[in-house]
């Protein structure tokens, strides 16, 4: 199969998005497949074997780790070139509107992923006026596409209520060998905290408005009186604030890390403390349950599917400030109940493999080539 892959997000940005697209061209080269993938420049030139074709492109004003990528000719004949079995627009926007139009005019199906709620994000940044013209303009490009595949099954519920069609659900995994219990260490409990003892609440993630940290601050006087320490591991534009208002405080932060240094992170900590109400799957969530984490977080999109309330973590209403703090006491507190939910939480995540997980988007594409192929004998 050849496969090209036209995404507004790629390495070197490393987040949920990239990673899962390096997975999966890593996986797609172990089961012999061709890819080739256009997205923002300033990336590596191949990766896993596919040709990495960048575009240029300018920040999205309000979230500028993202670009809105000019979608030059030369990309349009590089696809020509290729000639692909199938066309997978990632989050598209205007280079993956460009894809759209490429692979029908190559006579390609298109599948398409919605990964980011950047509507929602929105909200976060007083810009309320764009969020119905965002959703428009989103379901317009993905109404085009063979099929919408969301990450979590309460996304492709939100995405159906909102007029999007034929969307599936593509869940994700968690790498086991790097996320897991066996990663933690004392030595880091102890840079983190002065100690060993201390229970320590961990936040990962983007440090920005979308992901409601101002209820993390509204915590840390429970952290406080549990004797336990918040740290939260990530950057982004909202770190300074975060900083200065914690400030005095029984927090530490430690910047952006990966790998190994994730892992230990994961793995050394007590409990997976997360906010967000803006998420379509939160990768982060699954990799605590992964190490043995139980998680403080709202019942909201995306980390809902995960998460069983009072057998593998603790949700609140969400939205519901006051609850999130209540639960997070509980879990706090309860040093027995950390242990079960833990458990439980570990037990769950082992389910969610990534191989299984991408050869179920293989089999998407090769149900939307099918497809594509039928209608185009249909109508001839």
């Amino acid at each position: 199969m050849r496969i090209a892959l036209v995404t507004e997000n790629f390495l070197p940005k490393v987040d949920g998005v990239t990673r899962t697209l390096a997975m999966a061209l890593e996986h797609f080269q172990r089961r012999g497949h061709r890819a080739i993938l256009f997205g923002p420049d300033g990336g590596p030139r191949r990766y896993a074997g596919a040709k990495v074709y960048g575009a240029p492109g300018a920040p999205i004003p309000f979230y500028p780790e993202l670009r809105f990528l000019l979608p030059l000719p030369r990309l349009e004949q590089r696809l020509i070139r290729f000639r692909p079995d199938v066309v997978h627009v990632v989050d598209p926007a205007l280079l993956g509107a460009a894809g759209i139009s490429w692979a029908k005019r190559l006579g390609a199906p298109v599948v398409s992923t919605y990964h980011t709620n950047l509507a929602a994000y929105c909200a976060h940044y007083h810009l309320r006026a764009l969020i119905e013209p965002i959703w428009a303009y989103r379901r317009f490009l993905h109404n085009q596409c063979s099929v919408t595949l969301a990450p979590s099954r309460s996304t492709a519920n939100e995405l159906q209520r909102r007029g999007f069609e034929r969307v599936g659900v593509w869940g994700r995994g968690v790498e086991h060998a790097v996320f897991t219990p066996e990663k933690r260490s004392t030595e880091w409990r102890r840079a983190m905290t002065g100690d060993e003892a201390t229970p320590i609440a961990l936040y990962t993630g983007r440090l920005a408005s979308e992901k409601n940290l101002g209820d993390l601050l509204a915590a840390i006087d429970e952290i406080e009186q549990a004797g336990a320490w918040l740290v939260l591991v990530g950057d982004g534009p909202a770190r300074g604030d975060l900083e200065r208002a914690l400030a005095g405080r029984r927090a530490s932060f430690t910047g952006y890390l990966g790998g190994e240094a994730l892992a230990r992170a994961y793995a050394s900590a007590d409990i997976f403390v997360f906010p967000s109400l803006t998420e379509t799957y939160g990768q982060v969530v699954v990799e605590a349950m992964a190490s043995g984490l139980p998680v403080v977080a709202y019942d909201a999109e995306g980390v809902r599917d995960s998460i069983e309330h009072g057998r593998s973590g603790l949700l609140a209403r969400a939205g519901d400030r006051s609850a999130f703090v209540t639960a997070l006491r509980r879990g706090l507190s309860d040093q027995t109940l950390r242990a079960q939910l833990g458990a439980e939480a570990r037990l769950r995540a082992s389910r969610q493999e990534w191989p299984a997980v991408l050869d179920t988007l293989i089999d998407t594409y090769a149900e939307a080539i099918e497809g594509f192929q039928g209608d185009v004998r249909r109508t001839a």
